[in-house]
């Protein structure tokens, strides 16, 4: 149907159309406009050349609007103008502008421009534009694009994006070119517009991630469009995004008092940034004239906004510019969170509503709980380890009931003015020259009198004062660097109530992005251990994992540190918890902590103010979800400028110098010590013993503990289901499974015995055959270590969940009848599987136990010798002799090492179980108990040995060093060169805990003091 009509009234509507002169500057482009719209016949014949020529001379739309956009396109806009103006004519209403067109490959959305406008209809334009068509809208889902890990859009509107050569093979992200017009719609109306146009990119074919090659990577309308001006700094832009993890942000002043800001990071590393611009510059009294969102072929988004200060804005415009400026990299660490509207209501500033962000899940975390009640409590009721338990385990419900992070948050939104001064007090200390405090954990005692003073409610009044204790007790930030992806924060733990943590850790990070946050807990200052990322299947599961985060990273590293009693490095762990919304976004996230920690490490020249004022190096390892990003870690580290790179990470590819646990079986090394230790005890042959394990053929403990046991496995449990077999499993099949890594669940059923079953997770309603029925096999999965059929002689944990085996549940490994636990030996490979308490009760009913500290240790003493070569070796001899490159023939050193590792493993392991084994024949106390007053000995002995004179024995020191380091190692660098190549701390680190276990693992627990004398004499006596 045509948009024409001729009535008188019509004519009037539109006179003063007729007048308008014709634009110069595009006459070939409007003739073509023109003859489209005259062929279309949808706009009257005697309207078409008053509505191009107003469209193109009066409306004020930027000439890089008609310089970028084809003929065909300008019809289609201003038809669909035509037509609003159409409707409020027939309606006789106010002219309401609010257009879509959508096709498969673009999409126009037309709306009238309030600048500035809380309630802009712009807003809600932006939000569906960037969830969308940019794939970055707050939760959307993502997937990997070609060639690079970096997210892109899972579900675009646009499956395909063409190429000069036919479609593409991946999903993009779309092109946005946004307008605003400086003249109005008509002579009757005031009404200005915004216009947004969503184009499909075309790309060349087959573009590399590391490519910055403007004409190689770019759509083929920018290249040929865009102003030399614009494509000479976009290929300046690249240059530096391409190398960077984080955004790159430029500020340049434009015509007419208009700014232009550029924004450039790789797509999908963070959310929503497109509308929280808009935000930054509408809190900062701007508006855009036109904007662009540029997108290339490598992943990288380039954002470039053309900016005006709106009309009667207070401040000078070029300072409030520089101020939009800082705050960008604020809105890509943290674009939107549920404290956004704060700023939106310009209630609160951006570094504002990031503080209290960082302040509500830190207040939520480290609240104050109980700790008063909870003491006397648990004074009252003794040393009942039951009793105990039930009172812990209901504080914990209790804590979470009352503080929710909902709870918590409402507190901080009702109270912004007191946000606003525990910011200022916040500034105060770590805006870097601007700084006007000192670091004191009792600063501002004004402020906290304030607080409990003018804050009537006592929840909010424990949240704001928990926000206080975080500037008190914090020594760095990277808040207020330039550019981040995170933001960081190093915490002196001394904060942590110790009731509730009664060994305080050495170090702790706290770390905050837009798609997790996470924490970095070390308990010496020369320590190492996994980063670990914590995915949530559904909301339940993730209040559950954010209640529960700090706990389990302190239990973690809290257990590494006994673990790692025999080597220099103390005990250390990171979590990095996804946020609900990104669950599939963990290696953006990872990147991001690895990053954030660099900055609060590497301080120097950074503008970081540093009331730490040490040197700190972290080693990180691979853990739950972050084994494949290792070596991309090192290798960040190493481009940051870090001089201890190649040791920042261990568990890195053979081609970087790792030693993977896996490929050499390092921690089931230390684990099958115990095994056959207590089977050698026992006078069991361990053909004859049947096992039980969870971590099946896919994993590392688990396929690795089928390799080197010799047992009838009844039963491996692992994340496909259960695969059970009464009589063992068939060995040739399971080595096979090992070999290939694979899930139980391609366990050839054909070789299964009577009464041999496997029952997948996604299976319901099975008929065991013993006639017994499962109803779900995800829960049957989960609790089948705690049923009947999976006793055995042995059982070996090889994977789970912390706390699998817990008080509420321990007595289902008991049978009812006898009063016996269905297991005789119980080695704990996976960490934390059993509670303290329930190794306590289970050890009480005869089981021979042995916990995660002392058993699996194998792993983490590979890792710290992979860490002592990395510091001792030059770049040179590290790349010649532990880089592999060719798999099949490593070098020769290399081999030599591996088979050294092995050595040190399994006289650890065994030295650590004849301990324990003896100690216990001696006393009788749980052996769970022993292994963690063996650690204790061993730690705080490795402590005073390094403060003690000792270290200055320059022949003891020789020989301990030559002892404890491998002698390949040595015989390559030579001892001198080895220690002034490897840090002093780290040396005296190694000194301490090979004497301190020694002397532990060979005197035991209850030796006199003049014992340590007497080893002492001997250990120099030796030849």
């Amino acid at each position: 149907m045509a948009l024409n009509q001729s009535s008188d009234t019509i004519s009037k509507f539109f006179t003063s159309l007729d007048v308008v002169q014709p634009h110069g500057e595009f006459p070939d482009q409007m003739e073509q406009v023109k003859g489209i719209l005259h062929g279309e016949k949808l706009i009257e014949s005697s309207r078409v050349e008053a509505e191009v020529n107003w469209f193109f001379s009066r409306l004020g739309l930027d000439s890089d609007y008609f310089r970028t956009t084809p003929a065909p396109i300008v019809a289609k806009h201003i038809l669909s103008l035509y037509a609003a103006k159409m409707v409020s004519h027939a309606t006789g209403a106010r002219l309401q502008v609010k257009l879509n067109n959508k096709t498969e490959k673009s999409a126009l959305f037309v709306i009238a421009s309030n600048p500035g406008k809380k309630d802009s209809p712009a807003l809600e334009i932006e939000h569906l534009i960037e969830t969308s068509y940019l794939g970055e809208g707050y939760g959307h889902g993502m997937a990997p694009v070609t060639g690079v890990s970096t997210p892109v859009p899972a579900t675009m509107p646009l499956t395909t994006v063409a190429t000069p050569t036919g479609p593409a093979k991946a999903e993009v992200p779309f092109r946005v070119s946004c307008y605003r017009t400086t003249g109005t719609v008509s002579a009757q109306s005031p009404t200005q517009l915004r216009l947004y146009s969503v184009t499909a990119p075309v790309f060349q074919p087959n573009a590399d991630p590391n490519e910055t090659d403007l004409t190689k990577i770019s759509d083929v309308h920018f290249i040929t469009n865009a102003s030399p001006a614009t494509v000479s700094l976009y290929q300046d832009v690249m240059k530096e995004v391409v190398s960077r993890l984080g955004p790159v942000i430029r500020v340049l002043p434009g015509k007419e008092d208009t700014y232009r800001l550029v924004v450039a990071y790789r797509h999908g590393t963070t959310h929503s940034f497109f509308s929280a611009i808009t935000d930054l510059y509408h809190f900062h009294q701007m508006h855009s004239t036109n904007k662009y969102v540029e997108q290339f072929s490598n992943g990288i988004t380039i954002f470039s906004v053309y900016l005006r200060s709106i009309e009667g804005a207070a401040g000078n415009f070029e300072q409030r510019v520089r101020n939009l400026a800082e705050h960008v990299s604020l809105v890509y660490v943290l674009p939107r969170t549920s404290l956004t509207p704060l700023f939106q209501a310009h209630t609160l500033s951006a570094q504002e509503v990031a503080f209290a962000y960082v302040g509500w899940k830190f207040a939520y975390t480290f609240l104050n709980r109980y700790s008063t009640e909870y003491a006397a409590l648990a004074s009252a009721l003794g040393d009942d380890p039951a009793k105990q338990a039930l009172l812990a385990q209901l504080k914990t419900r209790l804590v979470k009931d009352t503080f929710t992070e909902a709870r918590v948050l409402e507190a901080v939104k009702n109270n912004t003015d007191l946000i606003k001064e525990l910011y200022a007090d916040f500034a105060s200390i770590h805006i870097g020259e601007k700084a006007t405090q000192k670091f004191d954990k009792a600063h501002n005692a004004d402020l906290a009198t304030k607080i409990k003073r003018t804050v009537l409610n006592e929840l909010d009044c424990q949240v704001l004062t928990a926000i206080l204790n975080f500037n008190r007790h914090l020594l760095k930030t990277n808040f207020f660097k330039p550019t981040k992806t995170a933001l960081s924060f190093r915490l002196d733990p001394g904060f942590l109530s110790r009731s509730e943590y009664p060994n305080t850790p050495f170090g702790l990070f706290f770390i905050v992005g837009s798609e997790f946050r996470g924490f970095h807990i070390r308990f010496r200052d020369i320590a190492r251990g996994g980063i670990r990322v914590i995915r949530s299947p559904n909301l339940t599961a993730y209040d559950h994992n954010a209640a529960s985060l700090f706990d389990e990273n302190y239990n973690l590293a809290s257990t590494q540190q006994s673990k790692n009693k025999d080597i220099p490095e103390g005990g250390s762990k990171g979590t990095v918890l996804m946020s609900l919304e990104h669950q599939n976004k963990s290696e953006v996230a990872f990147r991001k902590y690895v990053d954030a920690l660099l900055d609060v490490l590497l301080t120097k020249n950074s503008g970081v103010v540093d009331y730490y004022g040490k040197d700190e190096i972290l080693f990180l390892g691979p853990d739950e979800g972050t084994a494949d990003y290792m070596n991309w870690a090192s290798q960040h580290a190493r481009d940051r400028g870090a001089h201890f790179w190649k040791a920042f990470t261990t568990g890195k590819s053979t081609s970087r110098g790792g030693i993977p646990h896996d490929l050499y079986g390092m921690t089931t090394r230390s684990i099958h010590q115990y095994v056959l230790g207590t089977l050698e005890k026992l006078g069991l042959d361990e053909a004859a013993c049947t096992k039980f394990q969870t971590g099946g053929p896919d994993g590392d403990l688990g396929s690795n503990e089928i390799k080197i046991s010799k047992d009838k496995t009844i039963g491996i449990v692992d994340g496909s289901g259960v695969l059970y077999d009464p009589a063992g499993l068939d060995k040739a099949e399971l080595m096979r499974l090992a070999e290939a890594r694979a899930m139980a669940r391609q366990f050839d059923a054909k070789k299964l015995g009577k009464g041999g079953f496997f029952v997948d997770i996604n299976n319901s309603d099975v008929t065991l055959p013993d006639g017994s029925k499962v109803d779900n096999g995800m829960v049957f999965r989960n609790n089948f270590h705690l049923h009947p059929l999976s006793a055995a002689d042995v059982f070996v944990p090889c994977g789970g969940r912390p706390e699998a085996v817990q008080l509420s549940n321990v007595d289902k490994l008991i049978n009812p009848k006898t009063g016996e636990a269905r297991y005789k030996v119980i080695v704990e490979g996976a960490n934390l599987f059993f509670t303290q308490k329930a190794r306590l009760i289970l050890e009480e009913k005869g089981v021979i136990i042995f916990k995660d500290s002392s058993a699996n240790k194998g792993g983490v003493t590979s890792s710290s010798l992979e860490v002592l070569a990395a510091l001792a070796m030059t770049d040179e001899e590290f790349k010649s002799r532990m880089q592999v490159t060719d798999p099949s023939s490593p070098p020769p050193f290399y081999q030599s090492y591996v088979k050294e590792v092995h050595r040190i493993i399994e006289e650890n392991a065994r030295a650590e179980f004849e301990c324990v084994w003896r100690e216990y024949e001696r006393t009788k106390t749980p052996r769970a108990i022993i292994s963690d007053l063996i650690s204790t000995k061993i730690n705080d002995l490795n402590d005073q040995i390094q403060n003690s004179p000792l270290w200055d024995n320059q022949s003891l020191r020789s020989r301990v060093l030559t002892a404890a380091c491998p002698r390949n190692l040595l015989e390559l660098v030579g001892l001198s060169a080895l220690q002034q190549r490897v840090p002093e701390p780290y040396v005296r680190a190694m000194f301490g805990a090979y004497l301190a276990s020694r002397f532990v693992y060979s005197a035991g627990l209850g030796s006199p003091e003049f014992a340590f004398f007497t080893f002492i004499n001997e250990f120099l006596s030796e030849k």
